[in-house]
């Protein structure tokens, strides 16, 4: 009696949860003892949901593994498109079986003792790679089009925070709001954006507080909080289209064996381009200046990373050279009396760039520029009109925010509707139009509706009332200045560094130019008030307008104020 082993392979969830994998091993059970073939229960090797194109696969692996060990002598397969979709991963593995004596055999499919039965078997082969290529484009461009058509089912599923309706025969598939779960969202996102938390503390804080993660079974990682912060979906925009598969920088035997998916060569997933992504509207949690609020501070804390920084300084991370573009970074040079810090730029190091340096700026005194730019924070700060009238234009149009008005237009006439069909099945229910059970059928789901619009509604108008609480706050912001103007020469390097950070976007340094762009757009002129701003025109007599930012200059610093 010939000992085999059997394999079976799905390649999809949908397909697992039909059993097809089960259909398969029965089959071949039965196959095997028709034929007399011996199957130990251990050698029954099944991979659920590992594609067909490729090789790298756990059950598959363990049958290469019998076979190069000579424990069987034959393998057992419904078909040859369940060994592989491709049709020369498919020469691969049966001549590899044949050169250890092992036999495979297809259970649907002819033999391959004649010319002819290899001509029918080779054409399967192509034939299955065909399938599966146009099976691919045909959902990838059927998903595309109904994303564009603003629809959720694309989507798959839903993130934390949001409940996901599947599509039935009345009713297209849709988000709503789970009430618990937003109000973890919205504390993720006001302990970002407002008490100014890290990731890794927001992650510990809410490990501490215990609301339970969608799994319940697993606690707050870092990850999972960067990757709430990231999710568009949470202003009201979810996306499709936003990764694509690409190739894993490296594939261990260890990782392979180690029980992990791996369902092909390409299997990490890479983020595309912005303009890619495909939007598809559900319910807001989180307003959108929010959002924007979160993304700003996820690419400062990207730019500005301490790293190795053992000593900060007022514009580091902020610096950047106006020729080349590099940024600059500090450096330091001792003289016989004492220790003098430099910034330098990057295009600047010959040793960086295989055809030597790329720009010939020379190193900036950081003391020089340090001081330049913080009597520029100074100068901002003693003009409250200028931070006043950019919280002005900013909330005027938080107001006129014409998607959220819709938005809110839209679930109120869509509440009003459910409201009136749950009437209107009541009454038919009342005239004996409808059956009790149909009554109990179709209800639910109307009530589930009309809680996820209300919920949806509550939250638009929570956002409002965001709105009016950073109103009130600009009625104590002449208040705060005044304050900050008092206790500026006093503060700290590292309070200095957060506001600045606060008040400049970047710093652009050349020969004797610093051009300093603001994060609030500066008057197109100064009014001659006192209150000019410190290092005007170069050619200035005063001492406090004239800096030698390297040794050797002659010429003053001209500071630029451009508006942004």
């Amino acid at each position: 009696m010939k000992i085999a082993a059997i394999y079976a392979r799905v390649s999809s969830d949908q397909q697992k949860e039909e059993n097809t994998i089960a259909s398969q091993t029965a089959a071949l059970v039965e196959f095997a003892r028709e034929q007399g073939f011996s199957v130990p229960d251990e050698w029954v090797i099944e991979d659920e949901g590992f594609s067909g194109a490729s090789l790298l696969r756990p059950g598959l692996e363990r049958l290469r593994d019998l076979a190069a060990e000579g424990q069987i002598q034959a393998v057992l397969i419904h078909a040859p498109d369940r060994l592989s979709r491709k049709y020369a991963y498919q020469v691969l593995l049966t001549e590899e079986f044949a050169r250890h004596g092992v036999e495979t055999i297809f259970i649907k499919a002819p033999h391959a003792g004649t010319p002819e039965d290899q001509l029918m078997l080779q054409f399967q082969g192509m034939i299955a790679e065909y399938e599966r290529a146009q099976i691919l484009e045909r959902s990838r461009r059927g998903k595309r089009h109904r994303a564009k058509a603003g629809e959720v089912s694309v989507l798959g599923g839903a993130p934390y925070g949001y409940r996901y309706i599947r599509k039935t025969t009345e009713t297209p598939a849709r988000y709503e709001i789970d009430a618990t779960e937003a109000e973890v969202v919205r504390l993720v996102f006001e302990k970002y954006t407002v008490d100014g938390l890290s990731i890794g503390v927001i992650a510990r804080l809410l490990r501490e507080m215990g609301p339970p993660t969608r799994r319940r079974i697993t606690r707050w990682e870092r990850s999972v909080v960067w990757g709430m912060l990231r999710n568009p979906a949470y202003k009201g925009t979810a996306c499709f289209n936003k990764t694509q598969v690409g190739p894993r920088q490296k594939v261990t035997k260890p990782f392979r064996l180690s029980g992990r998916a791996v369902h092909g060569e390409k299997t990490s997933a890479h983020e595309r381009p912005r303009d890619e992504w495909i939007e598809v509207p559900v319910p807001a949690i989180v307003s959108d200046e929010t959002f924007a609020l979160a993304a700003e501070r996820l690419a400062d804390n990207k730019r500005f990373a301490p790293r190795r920084t053992i000593e900060p300084s007022l514009v580091q991370g902020l610096v950047s050279c106006r020729k080349c573009g590099y940024a600059l970074y500090r450096t330091s040079t001792r003289s016989s009396a004492r220790k003098i810090h430099y910034y330098r730029c990057l295009g600047s190091d010959g040793w960086r760039h295989l055809g030597g340096s790329v720009c010939d700026s020379r190193p900036i005194r950081q003391d020089l520029l340090d001081h330049i730019v913080w009597q520029e924070v100074i100068w901002l700060i003693e003009c409250p009109e200028l931070i006043t009238a950019e919280l002005d234009r900013r909330l005027d149009a938080a107001r006129a925010s014409e998607p959220t008005k819709k938005r809110q237009e839209a679930v109120e006439r869509d509440l009003t509707r459910v409201s009136k069909s749950i009437e209107r099945l009541v009454t038919a229910y009342q005239e004996a139009l409808l059956s009790l059970d149909e009554l109990r059928r179709r209800m639910p789901e109307l009530r589930a509706r009309e809680q996820g619009l209300r919920a949806e509604l509550q939250a638009i108008r929570d956002q409002a009332a965001d709105r009016m609480s950073f109103l009130r706050l600009a009625e104590t912001l002449t208040a705060f200045l005044q304050r900050l103007r008092q206790s500026a020469e006093t503060l700290d390097i590292c309070d200095r560094q957060r506001i600045a950070r606060l008040l400049v976007k970047e710093v652009l340094v050349d020969d004797d130019t610093i051009t300093i762009r603001h994060s609030i757009p500066a008057q197109p002129t100064t009014p001659a008030t006192g209150s000019e701003p410190p290092s005007s025109n170069g050619n200035a007599p005063s001492s406090d307008r004239s800096y030698l930012l390297r040794s050797g200059s002659t010429l003053a610093a001209t500071v630029k104020h451009p508006a942004r």
